[in-house]
């Protein structure tokens, strides 16, 4: 006859108590388990965190290799055509750099001096006197009509615009110019910087692409360096008087600043490569006046796009690079990736400003 409890026996009923843990040992128990679990959230962590480091690994991987196939396939498409243009030119430019060289008669600090410093400071203030005009006068209205931050400098303010010529007129001369003094005798130490005979268009290009990653990596993390608050409050904030910023502010720093992000990572290229001075002075011309287009704060067709830069001087935590690639990697672009300025950051192939074409949603009504 079976019990009410459900038990055949009591002894059945003895080893089924038996088993059954007292308070205390739950207690026990319980801890045991919420140990376990904690642990296994840990190792649950590190290896989200390995999966995470691993898929920035494979990202990097992924963006430069593509970015290296293309540049091969445009390298090997530009330059077949190009090559053709170099050949036939190839024989005027070889013989007007004998003549320059024999001018000089082949002293090579005036030689450097000349293409290292005046050639690209000419470029600089000749392509920012362009945009000062337009930026004092309002005209032609064929480069204001093309401004991203409407309303702003519009005409500029001449006090805040004489201190930053004065201020980038002494970072080049105070600052600059000296820098190109050690970078002289390691020119020297390479030995060809100074050859009678030119690099060829080809290699030029592979220079070229060198000197862009390069820049790219030292400006980006120096950039953010200068972002930390304490080195923002004594040095980099001087940049940033200027939220709405124009082509002459891109030299308008600190001295610190200046060398740190301005001049070490355009010169550094060069150094590194043993480069001609040929190619010093086509580079460094190229940079301060595609950094003057960042600045210049207008988008204007069939230049590079100065949105990436000018969303950077407007929200100050964003985009703090140059080409864009490692703010993408670290995440520094997230919010500009969702604003117009994004929609607009592209070559403008019309003459329609983008700021018609894309303009800004409309503000809700309060």
């Amino acid at each position: 006859m079976k019990r009410i409890s459900g038990y055949s026996t009591m002894a059945e009923q003895q080893k089924q108590m038996d088993i059954m843990p007292f308070p205390r040992d739950l207690h026990r128990l319980q801890r045991k388990a919420s140990a376990n679990h904690m642990k296994f959230n840990e190792a649950k962590c590190k290896v989200q965190h390995e999966e995470k480091l691993w898929d920035a690994i494979r990202i990097t991987a992924r963006v430069l290799g593509t970015g290296l196939l293309v540049f091969t396939a445009l390298v090997n498409l530009v330059s077949r055509y190009v090559q053709n243009i170099w050949d036939t030119s190839g024989h005027f430019w070889q013989t007007t750099w004998l003549k320059f060289y024999d001018l000089f008669e082949g002293k090579e600090w005036t030689i450097f001096l000349f293409g290292a410093a005046l050639v690209p400071a000419l470029a600089f203030w000749s392509f920012n006197g362009i945009l000062m005009v337009a930026d004092v006068t309002g005209k032609p209205t064929f480069i204001t009509r093309y401004r991203i931050q409407l309303g702003k400098n519009n005409p500029v303010d001449t006090k805040k615009l004489r201190q930053a010529i004065y201020t980038a007129l002494c970072n080049q001369f105070c600052v600059s110019l000296p820098m190109l003094v050690p970078m002289f005798y390691v020119m020297k130490w390479w030995g060809n910087t100074f050859s009678k005979e030119l690099p060829t268009f080809q290699w030029f290009l592979v220079e070229l692409s060198v000197f862009t990653v390069i820049e790219e990596i030292l400006f980006y993390y120096t950039h953010r360096l200068v972002h930390l608050p304490l080195l923002y409050k004594h040095i980099h904030k001087k940049h940033h008087e200027w939220t709405a910023p124009i082509g002459v502010v891109s030299l308008y720093a600190h001295p610190v600043e200046h060398i740190l992000s301005n001049t070490l990572p355009v010169m550094a290229g060069p150094m590194i490569m043993g480069s001609h001075i040929v190619s010093i002075a086509a580079w460094f011309s190229i940079a301060l006046i595609i950094t003057s287009i960042s600045h210049c704060g207008y988008h204007l067709p069939f230049l590079p796009s100065p949105e990436f830069h000018d969303f950077h001087h407007f929200k100050f935590n964003q985009c703090y690079g140059v080409l864009g690639v490692l703010d993408y990697l670290h995440g520094t672009d997230k919010v500009f990736r969702q604003t117009k300025a994004y929609e607009r950051h592209r070559v403008l192939l019309s003459f329609t400003p983008l700021s018609e074409s894309i303009p800004e949603a409309p503000r809700r009504a309060e």
